[in-house]
């Protein structure tokens, strides 16, 4: 078994304040507030063509007069050229928060490949598998951000999570398109005008800030306390998906979720490492732990459930070690791929999509008033769960602290998941994101399936050694980034 590079330090006690978060990241269309102006006046495709037929009409010379003014028209022709490398570019629309911000190339974006030109300047150049086509897939996954005005958590006296629920709202997201994919396919679109879905309105509303909803900031906070997750404090990838982990666990076992309408339908398995990994080895994708966890989760020893698997890293000290970007770009080709929980240290977002060297993603950091969405209002207003402001960082300035998402919905994908990372690992030089295996040894064996709930626990304890455990729940090595 080959160990990862030993873990970085920990995150700042005191989260960095939005507005310099804001300014770290590499924001690949304008303000928020454009953002909003174009959901208002129309589709991206709408804005980019008035923008551009307004504009360039400006820029281009008469072709009349050209032949007769000389060195006026050059000058237009020149002026031209230069708008049109502006637009084409991706600046124009930075500037005009249209969302083009991308070269032309590949973007893998959960899974899915979107092949974009560079003659994709003006509105009816997007092809079917461009830029058009990438960006209503971006804006139809589900956005989760900071709130304000929402119920008083638990005993905080605090109705906002500004400034540090960051990380919780980044695994809002990954969860909410696992249940998206699972309940309306990969395929599904966000309508562009209500009736809503009536499962896309079921989902969100799962994910409301209050307690009564399942999945909410409320209900993970106190699933997570045993892991340090407490209002006002910021938390890491590890300690975020043994969170979801709790939740899960506690959400299948309450009685009023019997008819399943608010229940997790797949099992749930937060990937770890052998006996010595919860301290620095490779995680291991044991599938024959899968397989007791899809099938205690169903109670039927025959049957394969769909399942969520959650794979918490650390990939360097301060920095991510460069040779593991180009392996973490190609979990984004995986058909499997939901993403990952990453940003820069202390500014956690919902890593989607990947081009180039680039890393595309979702923001949490913007601050929205609480709505509350009930779970059979399909006339609900859900933009603000939407976004079309596709931001982007570079892939070697993320943290190395982080968590990859895969959703199977079935054995055969299963399995193909398992065939793409073993390929994955074959290509890894010694130094893999994670391993698979068909099983375990039984004195390595580290899974209670006894609890009969679909994802996998290490018992009371969960494998940490209690004396490192202080009055808070935390260890004093820093739990957060414990593979």
């Amino acid at each position: 078994m080959t160990s990862l590079p030993e873990r970085g330090a920990a995150p700042p006690s005191n989260p960095t304040p939005s507005s310099s978060r804001e300014g770290d990241a590499a924001v690949a269309s304008s303000s928020s507030s454009a953002s909003e102006e174009q959901k208002k006046d129309g589709s991206p495709k709408q804005c980019k063509a008035s923008i551009l037929s307004s504009v360039l009409t400006i820029f281009e010379p008469d072709q009349d007069q050209s032949g007769r003014s000389g060195g006026h028209a050059s000058g237009s022709y020149a002026w031209s050229r230069v708008l049109r490398r502006f637009v084409g570019g991706g600046s124009m629309w930075r500037f005009l928060g249209c969302g083009k911000a991308l070269t032309a190339g590949d973007v893998w974006f959960l899974g899915k490949c979107y092949k974009l030109s560079s003659e994709e300047s003006s509105s009816d150049s997007d092809s079917e598998g461009g830029h058009a086509a990438f960006l209503e897939d971006f804006s139809s996954r589900v956005w989760i951000t900071y709130r304000k005005g929402f119920d008083v958590i638990s005993d905080s006296k605090l109705t906002s999570d500004v400034n540090w629920g960051c990380m919780v709202r980044s695994s809002q997201m990954l969860v909410a398109q696992a249940l998206i994919f699972h309940h309306l396919g990969r395929s599904w679109r966000k309508p562009a005008q209500n009736p809503s879905d009536p499962e896309h309105t079921r989902i969100l509303h799962l994910f409301g800030d209050s307690e009564v909803c399942a999945f909410s900031i409320h209900n993970l906070l106190q699933a997570g306390k045993s892991y340090g997750l407490a209002a006002g404090s910021w938390v890491g990838p590890y300690a975020m998906c043994r969170a979801w982990q709790t939740l899960i666990r506690t959400n299948r076992e309450q009685p009023e979720v019997i008819n399943r309408n608010e229940s997790f339908p797949m099992a749930l398995y937060v990937v770890s490492g052998d006996e010595d990994g919860e301290r620095g080895g490779a995680p291991v994708v044991c599938i024959d732990v899968a397989a007791q966890l899809c099938y205690d989760f169903n109670k039927d020893q025959s049957t394969w459930s769909p399942i969520l698997l959650l794979v918490p890293l650390v990939l360097g000290l301060d920095k991510i070690n460069p040779r593991y970007i180009p392996l973490l770009k190609e979990t984004f080709t995986f058909p499997q791929s939901l993403g990952i929980l990453g940003g820069k240290p202390g500014a956690s977002t919902y890593i989607a999509g990947v081009q180039d060297d680039r890393a595309l993603y979702l923001d949490p950091h913007e601050v929205q008033l609480a709505v509350n969405i009930a779970s059979d209002n399909l006339e609900a207003d859900t933009s603000s769960y939407h976004c079309s402001t596709v931001r982007d960082m570079p892939l070697d300035l993320i943290d190395p602290s982080l968590a990859i998402g895969f959703y199977c919905r079935d054995k055969d994908d299963f399995d193909d998941f398992c065939s793409r990372a073993s390929e994955l690992a074959e290509q890894a030089n010694g130094a893999p994101l994670f391993t698979v295996v068909q099983s375990v040894q039984p004195s390595k064996q580290m899974y209670n399936q006894d609890d009969g709930s679909g994802c996998s626990g290490y018992g009371a304890s969960d494998n940490i050694d209690t004396e490192d455990l202080d009055g808070s729940g935390e260890t004093g090595e820093d739990e957060w980034q414990i593979l």
